[in-house]
């Protein structure tokens, strides 16, 4: 930890030029303190002693800890000059926070919707080194609103697409791939590796993680989400500032909150969320301006309307709370994991196995538990439709002797569907596992995937 005084003698030192690259790693910003040669020995004022110690107090009082590099930030070339000219003109940004920029590691998690703008726009300002985490591929229901990607990159791999579209955008930036899942094995590693982490994630057990590792690793979290019409967003710098788990301890189930692949979303809710992130992030890389620390920010499209609310540290957050209680990302990921569903005489079945059931006349009640819309879509024929909001009212419409098949998008709302009818005396049970997408995938592909 460098004390206020110690940044004094050092921002003192006589007939030197010294630039000091402080990364608050807490809050991931870069801050430069110069000592110019123009003045003579001994000639120090006392306003900038005063400054110099007021704005390290500052820091400290914030919680951020941060530690100084020796070394001068990296010269622009001329080329570089000229891409960011924009840039160079503002008092705010000019050539040493281009420096910094440069100096600087963003990890963007996820290259989907919200990691899409993020990484071209990162690329763009000119962030020195942009790591991408991903492990999907190009489906054609992400074009909508993942813009990294074009129609003839449907099944590709979306880092590798990523990490080119962005060297195409901005040659002058480094991009790296990271193809593995982010889990417990592998988020420690990858967030001590930057400076600061963008969360594109679309999952309760990553976001968690994620947030839990880089609490740990002392690194900012700049945190979006979207959802139908609506979008929020959030920095979680740590310190005395508060977590993602300080608003949600614990991740819901995973059928609880249904998913954009679910309940839908306008696509340019993606492109609003995903810029706001990487405007927090590059605020935070240049250390300017007031971040999303201790806020979250909220956007409903429909009202075209911002709110904001003041968020606070919660003393009993079980990752940075006064006495944690998760303290490893592996008990992070034991905290994010899914129960395991009760077993008896419920069982999977895969979209073969259920076409050569049916090819054989076997007589299988299907029951569709998706919304309206979605069994409008698309759904399997002859199946029977109650949606899982109204499955509690209308289980006495399905007969219990029969054996059924409960299908939903991806498995995880026909599992709870299972539940409900085990419940009521339901004990011929089956799911259809990964859903009707596993049936257009397997079976049926003239039916349209979403």
């Amino acid at each position: 930890m460098v004390t206020p005084l110690l940044l004094l003698i050092l921002y003192r030192l006589p007939r030197c030029r010294i630039l000091f690259k402080a990364y608050l790693r807490q809050l991931g910003a870069a801050v430069s303190l110069t000592r110019c040669t123009q003045r003579q020995p001994g000639k120090f004022a006392r306003r900038d002693c005063r400054a110099a110690r007021n704005y390290a107090s500052k820091l400290l009082q914030a919680g951020f800890r941060y530690t100084f590099a020796m070394d001068l930030l990296p010269e622009l070339t001329q080329e570089e000059r000229q891409r960011y000219s924009r840039h160079l003109i503002l008092p705010e940004v000019a050539i040493a926070g281009q420096q910094r920029l440069k100096r600087s590691r963003v990890l963007v998690v996820g290259a989907g919707g919200l990691g899409s703008p993020a990484i071209l726009y990162l690329a763009a300002a000119g962030v020195g080194t942009i790591g991408v985490a991903d492990f999907d591929r190009v489906e054609l229901s992400n074009l909508q609103r993942q813009i990294l990607y074009s129609t003839n990159d449907v099944g590709k791999w979306k880092v590798e697409l990523a990490v080119k579209r962005g060297a195409e955008l901005n040659p002058e930036v480094r991009l790296l791939a990271h193809s593995q899942q982010v889990d417990a094995t592998s988020v420690s590693s990858l967030v001590a590796a930057y400076d600061l982490v963008i969360d594109g994630t679309d999952n309760f057990a990553t976001r968690y993680l994620i947030n839990d590792a880089c609490v740990f690793a002392g690194k900012p979290n700049v945190y979006g989400s979207i959802y139908r019409f609506e979008g929020q967003a959030s920095v979680f710098a740590g310190g005395n500032r508060p977590c993602y788990r300080c608003l949600f301890p614990q991740p819901p189930a995973n059928e609880a909150v249904p998913n954009c692949a679910e309940g839908g979303v306008l696509g340019v809710m993606a492109g609003l969320i995903g810029v706001i992130q990487a405007t927090e992030a590059l605020k935070l890389l240049l250390g300017i301006g007031s971040a999303l620390s201790g806020r979250l920010l909220l956007y409903d499209a429909m009202s075209m309307r911002f709110d904001t609310l003041q968020l606070s540290r919660d003393p009993a957050c079980p990752v940075c709370g006064d006495a944690p209680s998760i303290k490893t990302v592996e008990q992070s990921a034991v905290s994010c994991a899914e129960p395991e569903r009760p077993c008896g005489s419920t069982s999977d079945l895969s979209a073969n196995q259920l076409q050569s059931e049916l090819s054989n006349g076997k007589f299988l009640i299907l029951l569709d538990v998706r919304n309206q819309h979605e069994f409008e879509l698309c759904h399997i024929k002859g199946a029977v439709h109650i949606p899982l909001a109204e499955l509690v009212s209308r289980a006495n419409e399905v007969d219990k002797e029969a054996e059924i098949v409960v299908y939903c998008k991806a498995g995880t709302r026909s599992s709870k569907a299972i539940e409900v009818l085990a419940a009521r005396g339901f004990n011929r049970l089956r799911n259809l596992s990964g859903g009707i997408l596993s049936w257009i995938r397997d079976v049926d592909p003239s039916l349209p995937s979403y």
